[in-house]
């Protein structure tokens, strides 16, 4: 029987009052709980359940495959059309020259950006589940296919007069072999991601930790702002790949920095002073401006006409974009035969793309209050992926800069992503050309701004340290791997790609590694209470008399087992008076049985050894979370889920059911009025 009540002072606690039996695990198996009898399914009938086809299920599985149709028919026009209108342009005009410069990241022309950020964001409006991402290029991404694109094209490759890099390159015939390199890449990526969709792979995205995506992020960033120094400067130096690639990188700018071009790096430098006081504008002001000044379609419409008035590519020797082909390229079938080189390289740049695009979809979901679907996510930028390639694109997730600004622009549906592709298809179709004097320079001041909000993740150290000392060694351990470069064996040189995977699995070792230190403690009850607490940490905490209440805050199973085992015997033995000691006939090591003893006796008794002052232990499992056969039978004593221990056949002597209580109170009253049960190991389970 239970009831509660409260004093007639309002500041005073509420009280509840409990009177029940002292409960273990055999009478509420018994008497109190019963099971609901269900009938299994065959695997025949699953099957057949699965594969039968009804109205229902196809109008459900075309509504899962183009969500557009859940809610396109009930748009509200009034609400939201002017909203969505205000934000596609916005993003639209911010997508535009984004495309031009992480075109150079990914170490293709820059048109081969505007077709990315128009073919994939097409398709996400028809197949994407989150109504505030915006679909398209990202610098990590890109420089993530650059450094592939030039791994399998150097310009080694093109050289004309011989196989000497610092010779004449075919610059023509080394940028069409890269494309042809990066489309291939982006269609095989664009399969990984569908085909992990359809196996349900959308959990993948959990193992990319969050602290692990942020020291990724900044990493890149580093990388990134090193690889746009030469375009700052104006100085010609080759892209370099491999070990210790940014040190060669700023080697090769330092040995070259003789030859900056004055003029390059005074417009570079103006247009990095601007846009960084056009973004903290917006940031200060952003409550108060309808929608945010864009500051990089100002700097590129700006710089090129002036570029173009000037004629500074023959007159100061200003490098600009080039020839821009203006209508779309005809589509055309990848090339297969590069897929075995890429596969690792696709793997690794599916996972990661996804990863930032379903944290970006989830983080504006739940601020906006509904569902993303992760499964459906990863179809969908598989297929944009996919189906874009042929136009010749390269790979595309979520951008994190123009996600913020559609947002805060007003967008409410995909339709704002949807206006921001035609905008730019409009721009390739029509005005493409008008870009060609813009100066590359600019579109380098404009990465490296955009990457000032990776840089500011820095500030996790501290707050990490105090919180979390292993995911700040994730965090930062993925920078270290990052900085030095990839693809030599010493580990300390593993770089995006390879780096991922082993951060990956680090942190996947620091779950091993709770498992393996974990806090363990005697409880003792505060006074007058059901709660127990740890008698090292708090003062209230008094030891039961007689009783030792044993907690380890992880799962038992083979690798902790005997690690499990010997903390509770240093714990306790302390406090024991031993007497004539036993050996057993046989001891479990990780499961194993061990002949290597004489005497034959209990596990109990030689557990214990003629406990004097204490005669009862009580094992706390309110942490544990599953346990194995190994576990089962290297401590005997463990007890998680009852079905579970059901199952490995745990429930025998000396270990039943009326030993397992489901609190820590239940057992010491139950051990406080059975004094003649005393010298046994109790658990509690729940």
């Amino acid at each position: 029987m239970e009831h509660v009540t409260a004093s007639e002072e309002p500041s005073a606690a509420l009280m509840y009052h409990v009177e029940r039996p002292i409960f273990n695990e055999g009478y509420i198996d018994s008497e109190l709980l019963h099971r609901k009898k269900r009938t299994p399914k065959s695997f025949q009938r699953r099957i057949a359940e699965h594969l039968r086809c009804s109205s229902e299920k196809a109008k459900s599985v075309v509504f899962g495959f183009l969500p557009i149709l859940t809610w396109l028919p009930s748009y509200p026009l009034k609400e939201y059309l002017f909203g969505d209108i205000v934000s596609g342009i916005s993003t639209g005009v911010m997508q535009l020259p984004q495309g031009l410069a992480y075109a150079m990241l990914a170490a293709v022309p820059p048109v081969f950006g505007l077709y990315s950020s128009f073919y994939p964001v097409l398709l996400y409006t028809f197949l994407g589940t989150s109504k505030h991402i915006s679909i398209g290029t990202f610098a990590v991404i890109s420089l993530m296919i650059g450094g592939i694109a030039v791994r399998e094209a150097p310009d080694s490759m093109f050289a004309v007069n011989g196989t000497n890099a610092s010779q004449v390159v075919d610059f023509e015939a080394r940028d069409a072999r890269r494309v042809e390199v990066v489309v291939a890449l982006t269609t095989l990526v664009g399969i990984i991601q569908f085909v992990l969709g359809l196996l349900r792979f959308g959990f993948l995205a959990i193992y990319l930790t969050e602290p692990l995506v942020r020291g990724f992020t900044t990493a890149a960033a580093v990388h990134v702002s090193v690889s746009q120094i030469k375009y700052l400067l104006g100085v010609h130096t080759a892209r370099f790949n491999g070990p210790l690639s940014v040190v060669h990188s700023l080697d090769a700018v330092f040995r070259n920095i003789a030859s900056t071009n004055v003029v390059t790096l005074i417009i570079g430098l103006v247009c990095m002073v601007f846009l960084y006081f056009i973004k903290d504008l917006n940031e200060r002001f952003k409550k108060k401006l309808p929608i945010p000044i864009p500051g990089e379609i100002i700097v590129v419409i700006v710089s090129t006409g002036i570029s173009y008035g000037m004629v500074m590519s023959e007159n100061y020797g200003v490098e600009v974009v080039g020839k821009i082909p203006t209508g779309l390229l005809p589509p055309k079938i990848p090339d297969f035969s590069v897929f075995p080189n890429l596969f690792p390289d696709a793997f690794a740049i599916a996972v990661v793309g996804f990863s930032i695009a379903i944290s970006l979809a989830k983080t504006f979901a739940l601020k906006h209050g509904y569902s993303v679907d992760g499964n459906q996510e990863l179809i969908a930028l598989g297929l944009c992926n996919f189906m874009s390639s042929f136009f010749h694109t390269f790979v595309v997730t979520a951008s994190m800069s123009r996600s913020l600004v559609q947002e805060s622009t007003g967008g409410h549906t995909e339709i704002a992503g949807l206006l921001a592709s035609i905008l730019v298809l409009l721009v390739v179709v029509a005005i493409g050309f008008v870009f060609q004097p813009l100066p590359t320079t600019v579109l380098a001041a404009i990465i490296m701004v955009n990457l000032l909000g990776m840089y500011k993740q820095l500030k996790d150290i501290p707050a990490l340290w105090r919180t979390s000392k292993i995911e700040l060694v994730i965090n930062k351990f993925y920078v270290f791997f990052f900085f030095f470069g990839h693809g030599e064996i010493w580990f300390f040189l593993l770089g995006l790609d390879y780096g991922l995977v082993v951060a990956m699995g680090f942190a996947i070792l620091t779950v091993i590694y709770r498992t393996q230190c974990p806090k363990n403690a005697l409880l003792g009850q505060i006074p007058d209470t059901g709660l127990y607490f740890d008698v090292d940490e708090y003062e209230e905490a008094e030891e039961c008399s007689g009783i030792k209440i044993f907690q380890s805050n992880t799962s038992i199973y083979f690798a902790n087992s005997d690690l499990y085992v010997s903390t509770l015997k240093a714990k306790v033995r302390p406090s024991v008076v031993a007497g004539p000691k036993k050996q057993m006939d046989h001891v479990y090591t990780n499961g194993q049985m061990n002949e290597n003893n004489t005497e034959s006796e209990s596990e109990d008794d030689f557990f214990l050894q003629r406990l004097t002052p204490i005669h009862t232990i009580i094992l706390d499992f309110t942490p544990v979370n599953f346990i194995d056969s190994v576990g089962a039978k290297t401590i005997k004593s463990v007890r998680t889920l009852l079905s579970d221990l059901r199952t490995l056949k745990f429930f025998c002597e000396p270990v039943t059911p009326d030993l397992i209580f489901p609190t820590i109170h239940d057992a010491v009253l139950h051990l406080n009025t059975q004094t003649k049960l005393r010298g046994r190991i109790w658990i509690e389970s729940c």
